[in-house]
């Protein structure tokens, strides 16, 4: 058996803002992938974005407390690449 001083070992997990951040990257990623290829933006697109702005919010509302001014300018400096993602994905759209 695993001894008690196991269990009572404090651990300092990956903070929330990592977790949300890969969140946004996957999402759009792949929303691009699936609904923004084509010549045309389909409008599924645009509620997966609509979906994943009140995510977002409600995410950091929720943990206020957790974002500090390192954590907050992170967050910035990833939406404004996420802006640049939705970019170099559609550089190379097909004519569907």
């Amino acid at each position: 058996m695993l001894p008690e001083e196991v269990f009572k070992r404090r651990h300092f997990n990956t903070p929330d803002s990592f977790f949300l951040i890969t969140a946004n990257y996957v999402t759009v990623a792949l929303s691009v992938q699936f609904w923004a290829m084509c010549s045309h933006i389909d409008w599924f697109f645009w509620v997966a974005m609509a979906g994943l702005v009140a995510y977002n919010i409600y995410k950091v509302h929720r943990e206020r407390e957790m974002y500090d001014k390192t954590r907050t300018i992170a967050y910035c400096i990833s939406v404004a690449g996420l802006f640049l993602l939705f970019f170099v994905l559609r550089a190379g759209t097909l004519h569907c």
